[in-house]
């Protein structure tokens, strides 16, 4: 008869995973906010930012992987809103 092995996981990793993936949550939904309201203001800093959140939420194995892809579509939205703003107006900025 054989015993089974003794469960070696200690509380304090499985603490530090659980924290782990809830920053890379809120990373992903950080992400997903920034990239909306850049798509009318400031994209050349918010879009760039929801790039970089959506990267490192999903590197870090986010639960909510749909918003971190949504985020970074978002972000490279911004930056093709921003490209295109640039081409048309030859400026960095809005004209109403």
């Amino acid at each position: 008869m054989q015993l089974a092995a003794p469960d070696r996981t200690s509380p304090t990793s499985t603490a530090k995973k659980k924290a782990s993936t809830r920053d890379a949550d809120s990373m992903a939904v950080a992400s997903f906010i920034l990239g909306l309201p850049g798509l009318l203001v400031a994209n050349i800093f918010l879009g760039p930012t929801a790039i970089v959140l959506a990267a490192i939420a999903l590197r870090r194995g986010t639960s909510r992987r749909g918003r971190a892809w949504f985020g970074m579509a978002l972000g490279l939205t911004d930056l093709v809103v921003l490209a295109a703003l640039i081409t048309a107006d030859g400026t960095v900025s809005w004209n109403l």
